[in-house]
């Protein structure tokens, strides 16, 4: 009886983590890799279940890393360093997306074609 009861509570603790990574919107991107690209400078960004994450600019030119939050319904990045030029925290809208989506997202008045590929690059 006692093994059916930790089977049980093994099962609950199991299912109530897959049901709290479904309400994460920025699950699908951990471990991955969003590219951007247009403006000046391609970036790529590593996103961490932590709310950190870390990116490079131009093929390794700059990179930065920080802390990222979902507020009033857009990602919100605070760069640290800051990237030159542009405004700290970097906000956006925030959806979920999954390895082979594309979308657009503007950033300071520019328009970046953005992509989101699977594993670390």
């Amino acid at each position: 009886m006692l093994k059916i009861v930790a089977a049980a509570s093994i099962a609950l603790v199991m299912c109530s983590g897959a049901a709290m990574a479904a309400d994460d919107m920025m699950a699908g991107f951990y471990g991955n890799t969003v590219i951007s690209t247009g403006g000046a400078v391609e970036s790529r960004t590593h996103f961490k279940a932590d709310h950190t994450f870390d990116a490079v600019f131009g093929g390794g030119m700059f990179t930065s890393k920080g802390t990222w939050e979902i507020k009033d319904g857009k990602l919100c990045r605070t760069y640290d360093p800051p990237i030159p030029n542009v405004p700290n925290p970097v906000c956006v809208p925030a959806e979920p997306h999954k390895v082979g989506d594309k979308w657009t997202v503007t950033v300071n008045g520019d328009v970046r074609q953005v992509s989101l590929v699977a594993g670390i690059q």
